[in-house]
This record gives C-alpha cells, sequence and structure tokens, in this order.
C-alpha cells in the first residue's frame, strides 16, 4: 500500500502550519497534505486518486471563503469516490445546526473544535487511520507504531 494522506484544509496558513506541527509524528508513515480552499482539495483527491494513493483522512476547517468545510464534506461523501475516508471537523465557529448538518449529511467522524489541544488531536487522528486502515481492508502492520491499539483491537476481535 502507497503511504495513506492526510489532507488538511483551512484558510489560515498560520493554522495548517500548526496542524502539520501536530501531526509530525505521522509523517514517516502518511503524506501530509495541506489546502487552502475546497477547490485544492478536490485537485489533491484526483492527483491522490491518479497516483493510487489512499486518503485516510480529511481535516477540514468549516469557515473558508467560497465554500464552507462542511458543503466540501457533503459533496465528497455524496460522490461516493472515498468510501472508507475519515472525516474530521476542526472549527470554532460551527453552530449547533452547522454541526447537526455535519453529523447527518456529511456523516464527520469526528469534531474537534479549535484551538484544540495537541494531545487529543493526536489521539482522534491515531483512532481514525486505524479505523480507515481497518475498514479499508489494507496491511495494518507497517502502521503499527502509529496505531490506536485498543481500536485496533476491538476491531480484530469482531
Amino acid at each position: 500500500m502507497e503511504k495513506p494522506i492526510i489532507v488538511c484544509v483551512d484558510d489560515q496558513r498560520e493554522v495548517l502550519a500548526s496542524l502539520r506541527r501536530d501531526l509530525d509524528s505521522f509523517e514517516p508513515y502518511c503524506l501530509i497534505e495541506t489546502c487552502e480552499s475546497a477547490d485544492e482539495v478536490r485537485e489533491v483527491l484526483a492527483d491522490a486518486q491518479n497516483m493510487a494513493h489512499p486518503v485516510a483522512l480529511l481535516i477540514c476547517d468549516h469557515i473558508m471563503p467560497e465554500e464552507t468545510g462542511i458543503d466540501l464534506l457533503i459533496s465528497l461523501s455524496r460522490d461516493g469516490e472515498w468510501p472508507h475516508t475519515k472525516k474530521m471537523l476542526l472549527t470554532g465557529l460551527a453552530t449547533h445546526q452547522d454541526t447537526i448538518t455535519a453529523i447527518n449529511q456529511a456523516g464527520i467522524d469526528r469534531y474537534v473544535e479549535k484551538p484544540w489541544d495537541s494531545e487529543i488531536l493526536n489521539r482522534v487522528v491515531r483512532s481514525l487511520l486505524t479505523g480507515f486502515l481497518m475498514e479499508s481492508g489494507a496491511d495494518y502492520q507497517p502502521f503499527l507504531p502509529i496505531l490506536d491499539q485498543e481500536v485496533l483491537y476491538q476491531a480484530l476481535h469482531k
């Protein structure tokens, strides 16, 4: 399996830089792509598909120019190209209704509020990556150092 990709999208470069720093421990095992818009995400996804790189996780801000993060996640859920890709909404500005929409229509796997705690973010990413690898049927062994052992155990003992 090619290295799975973690795609981070936020219109603020400093947020993307912080995310990249906090996800540093995943770099030996995953590619981390940063995008500043929904259009950039679609380009990265098209490239990933052309190069047969699995997209494990999409970490997405909500409030962005032109297209909101939730709208992006809804459209990606509807196109069906990324059935195993995990989706995380990382935002501080979503309303209660936005959150309900993200859960019910975009099928997000997690919601993490900004500003985030690095330790919690890493725990959530580990859990989501583990879920992705198990659901996609990929060989998880090369990724053991970054996987959530509890999630892995539960998946193996179903």
